[in-house]
């Protein structure tokens, strides 16, 4: 029996390693892709402008969008990297993608659009992101 649980152990560990590197290797190809899509809307923003290279303020937030979307997809890859390495899920890695996609939010957010109890769960979720990342990393210190 003991050594069946250890064989199912490590059939496990290698399909989690298996299914990681899919993922990752998935990852880098939607934030490749993701990049190529950037440059191609720039491209074509600058293009369409009335005045050549200026954009307006609509076409900034577009493009900071898939810019902050490329920069949440690297985190990911990142934990992921790190996961396959270490075999451990760094907790903070996954606060800083979740504030990068929080980010995201606010900065292509239209407040007029929303009403003001989706604005105040907006603040709550940075609020407790910044919470729980201070007493994460007030944690991960050495004293």
């Amino acid at each position: 029996m003991n050594r069946l649980i250890k064989i199912m152990k490590r059939f496990l560990e290698t399909f989690e390693r298996i299914i990681a590197l899919f993922l990752l290797l998935m990852l880098v190809l939607v934030v490749f892709l993701g990049t190529i899509e950037l440059g191609y809307i720039l491209f074509e923003q600058m293009q369409d402008s009335p005045h050549f290279l200026l954009l307006n303020i609509e076409q900034i937030l577009n493009i900071f969008d898939y810019f902050l979307l490329i920069i949440i997809g690297l985190e990911l890859i990142e934990a992921t990297k790190v996961y396959l390495e270490e075999e451990v899920i760094h907790v903070e890695i996954i606060f800083l993608v979740a504030m990068v996609a929080i980010a995201r939010k606010v900065i292509i957010l239209d407040i007029t659009k929303y009403h003001p109890l989706v604005l105040f769960g907006i603040s709550s979720i940075i609020l407790a992101l910044t919470i729980g990342f201070y007493f994460l990393i007030k944690t991960l210190k050495p004293k």
